[in-house]
């Protein structure tokens, strides 16, 4: 997410951090290499220019000056500023309204507002327990209604059907309609989108807007589209009341300007962030986590978040009192952690959350191919017999080379994958007797959320 901007701005970070004496020559220097960095990153040139202003305001008042630790000072007003340019703290969606709630989606083509729809919809279901309906007011790409009907199907939502010959306002009215009969609590829709700003697209959602009264209007913007994000977000400012701001794209290589400006350009709070391409890839918008990922500090809260959330926590204990109980570690013990790994959404996910800090010490680590890795050990691990798995001291040379033509490897990486099991069997026969439940309180610092031994 942001590489080039986190970079630059984390660099920056460990330099105001050893400055011993704060000064008006260094701060402005330091103020120029973040004007510079923003810039790059593809920031609007207002809210470059209002930022850097009230960075320079602060960090040259008594706030810094008066301090024993002035670089750490520094970079907590960065911090904060970041954070108050986005908006300030978590912006939840508003369902304040008699149901079914209209929640209309608006943004241009390509942006991701049929899949947003589909995360939004699953958002609402498994995170306020609401019913919920989509429909889709693109009468312009009938791929488009199909895929609203996909996506919302995996979501666990309704569908409410719409065909190319008919007017989105009418589509709108009859799937509102059908809510209000259906008991339903919210209606998503999703609009029509363009390559481009034109005014039969603006007119046609500000009817569509008219006719619904919906209770939010978000903005779904690519977080990669930089410079191009500020002006699309202008148009359909002046267009409708946007109430919120979804950015979508967040984990590609962006350079994270369109995080920064749309949100004072437009004056609406961003209130999701999508990190991720899978329908659980939603999440809450906290300005003050995202300008610590933005700096280099990580986002420790989302990681664990994500963690728990992809923990199978029934199954970790049973782990536990299988171990403590004497019994044996084996391959299918194994290929229960890999798969809990995947769960919570890989290792690239998981490292993106940590501190620049920490990451930099796993140093150039190809993640990419870490996760085949993992992938391949699964592999492994399934060209197995059942007895194999359970008992893996009977896998001589024979069944290496049988179990490495099924999972289509050579030998040596069937031998390698073994190797790595016995030393995790080795750690598990140390934590005998309690040790195992003490390493995850430990780890985890939290009553009932056990880790995995990974």
């Amino acid at each position: 997410m942001a590489s080039a901007l986190s970079d630059k701005l984390s660099r920056l970070v460990k330099e105001m951090r050893g400055q011993a004496r704060i000064t008006e020559t260094n701060v402005t220097d330091m103020l120029r290499e973040v004007r510079m960095a923003l810039l790059e990153a593809d920031v609007a040139l207002p809210v470059v220019r209002d930022f850097i202003a009230r960075v320079k305001d602060k960090a040259l008042g008594q706030e810094v000056m008066g301090s024993l630790q002035p670089g750490q000072v520094l970079v907590s007003i960065v911090s904060k500023e970041l954070a108050a340019t986005m908006g300030e703290g978590v912006s939840d969606i508003n369902l304040a309204a008699q149901p079914p709630a209209v929640i209309l989606m608006a943004g241009l083509q390509g942006a991701g507002k049929t899949t947003t729809t589909a995360k939004l919809a699953k958002h609402l279901i498994e995170k306020r327990k609401k019913k919920v309906l989509t429909v889709s007011g693109d009468v312009y790409r009938p791929a488009a209604i199909e895929q609203l009907k996909t996506v919302t199907a995996q979501a666990g939502a309704e569908w409410f059907p719409s065909s190319p010959d008919q007017k989105p306002v009418d589509i709108g009215r009859a799937a509102l309609d059908y809510a209000k009969k259906h008991f339903f609590d919210v209606l998503l829709v999703d609009t029509a989108g363009r390559l481009a700003i034109d005014e039969v697209l603006m007119a046609e959602i500000k009817d569509l807007h008219a006719a619904l009264n919906p209770v939010e209007t978000l903005f779904v913007v690519d977080a990669m589209q930089g410079q191009d994000a500020v002006n699309t977000a202008k148009a359909f400012k002046e267009a409708l009341p946007l109430t919120g701001i979804i950015l979508t794209k967040l984990d590609g290589d962006s350079r994270g300007g369109a995080a920064l400006s749309v949100r004072q350009i437009t004056g609406a709070p961003i209130k999701f962030a999508g990190t991720s391409e899978k329908l659980d890839g939603l999440e809450v918008f906290d300005a003050e986590r995202h300008a610590g990922r933005i700096l280099g500090m990580g986002d420790i809260l989302a990681l664990v978040e994500q963690v728990t959330a992809g923990v199978d926590v029934a199954a970790a204990q049973k782990l536990a009192a299988k171990v403590k109980s004497g019994a044996g570690f084996d391959l299918n013990d194994f290929l229960a952690q890999i798969q809990q790994m995947k769960q919570m959404g890989g290792l690239s996910s998981l490292m993106d959350k940590l501190p620049a800090a920490m990451t930099a010490k796993a140093g150039n680590v190809d993640m990419a191919r870490a996760e085949k890795d993992i992938k391949r050990k699964e592999g492994i691990i399934h060209s197995m017999t059942p007895l194999e798995r359970r008992k893996p001291e009977l896998i001589k040379a024979t069944r290496k080379r049988r179990i490495a033509a099924g999972a289509g490897v050579h030998v040596q990486e069937v031998n390698r994958m073994l190797k790595e099991f016995e030393q995790m069997q080795d750690m598990m026969k140390k934590m005998k007797g309690g040790g195992m439940m003490k390493m995850m309180k430990r780890l985890g610092g939290m009553k009932g959320m056990p880790k995995t031994p990974f």
